[in-house]
């Protein structure tokens, strides 16, 4: 079961909870949140609905929590429900469904390639909440933190847009929505353009008419501006991830671990492009050996499974808080898990190739191109040679 199968397990015990009277609840929600247990939890997964719906049940959390576990119980897949914390259920799935897993999330990255994990949960957000100014003069980390935010909204469905500011004619310092202040208009960074699959920014040809200012506010995060000259230091993708790797208050990271090329040396994004790299040599290399991916057989990999499921919550938590660095954070657990699975993949010394390489090699493409789709929305490159 994926957490998008959960999900909808967890909203039909709701709705059977209300048809059977025990919840009062006029609107049942059309989403719930299902993600991986927080310290303290347990289980595979854990959703946060009795405390969702605490309030219009006029009910105590674990009282909701009690009346959705004894319709979770007799839910196939689920094969343990158990209530922590104020309210929260934690999920434990049984072996089949557990490995049925590995199946269905291999299917969906191969279907939906580097769009995996992106959705239209933010889809009707108002415009006040995405509609963001760049003020001329912004430093360069302003820049690629807000573009990039707007890149992560767009990919859950939100009609973000980003209105940079001209410098203005007669000198002095604009201020966004003051006299004299340049006219609008969209813009893209310049450093490590997104993958042609990630989503665009539109971008207005030179002697177009320009739209009226529209309402605009400053991002959010007030990103902490960088210690050293990043332009000058560190080549584009390394500028990219010393700037979003971090959250948004923190420093951007130090230079001299991202210029150092061998994954032991701390330097977290040659790790992350490293394994994107493994992935597509291993594809190489079984071509060569004469077979191609196909997942015939259910694959033991629980850690690389579980991020690879992972994905499109970490997508959509990301945009929702304006944190491109939670995306960041989650490609480095992924590509860790997989370089601990990279060695199974291939046959090793006489042995032929069989059912289990075939499912172990479709599992390292799809980590290949969650790690693709992840890095193209940072900005950042996705070699296949490194």
């Amino acid at each position: 079961m994926t957490p998008a199968d959960l999900t909808l397990t967890v909203l039909h015990a709701v709705r059977r909870a209300v048809g059977d009277g025990v919840l009062a609840i006029r609107d049942v929600p059309s989403r719930v949140t299902v993600e991986r247990p927080r310290p303290g939890g347990r289980g595979d997964w854990a959703t946060n609905a009795a405390l969702q719906l605490a309030r219009p049940a006029a009910l105590p959390p674990r009282q909701v929590a009690e009346v959705l576990r004894e319709r979770l119980l007799d839910a196939p897949g689920i094969e343990r429900v158990d209530i922590t914390g104020p309210g929260f259920l934690n999920l434990t799935l049984r072996p089949d469904a557990r490995a049925a897993a590995g199946r269905l999330l291999v299917q969906r990255v191969r279907e939906e390639g580097l769009r995996y994990g992106y959705g239209d949960a933010l889809g009707r957000l108002p415009e006040a909440q995405v509609l963001f100014a760049l003020p001329y003069g912004a430093d360069l980390r302003q820049q690629v933190l807000t573009h990039t935010v707007v890149a992560l909204l767009r990919s859950q469905g939100a009609p973000a847009r980003l209105v940079q500011h001209d410098a203005p004619r007669h000198g002095g310092t604009p201020q966004p929505g003051t006299p004299g202040h340049g006219a609008p208009h969209e813009g893209t960074p310049q450093a490590a353009a997104p993958h042609p699959d990630a989503p665009r920014h539109g971008t207005l040809q030179p002697g177009a008419p320009q739209p009226p200012a529209p309402h605009t506010q400053p991002l959010r995060l007030r990103p902490h501006p960088p210690h050293y000259d990043v332009a000058a230091v560190l080549p584009p993708d390394a500028q990219r991830w010393a700037m979003l790797r971090p959250a948004a208050h923190d420093r951007v990271l130090d230079p001299e671990p991202l210029l150092r090329l061998a994954e032991s040396a701390g330097n977290t994004l040659f790790t992350v492009q490293y394994a994107h790299a493994r992935a597509a040599a291993l594809l190489r290399n079984a071509a060569d050996l004469g077979y191609g991916p196909a997942y015939d057989e259910d694959v033991h990999a629980p850690e690389l499974i579980a991020a690879l499921g992972d994905h499109p919550s970490v997508l959509l938590a990301a945009a929702r808080q304006h944190a491109p660095d939670r995306l960041a954070r989650h490609l480095e657990a992924l590509a860790d898990a997989f370089l601990g699975f990279q060695h199974t993949v291939l046959p090793l010394g006489e042995e032929k190739p069989s059912a289990a390489h075939r499912s172990r090699l479709a599992l390292a493409e799809a980590a290949g191109t969650v790690l693709a789709g992840g890095l193209s929305l940072l900005g950042v490159s996705a070699p296949a040679h490194l």
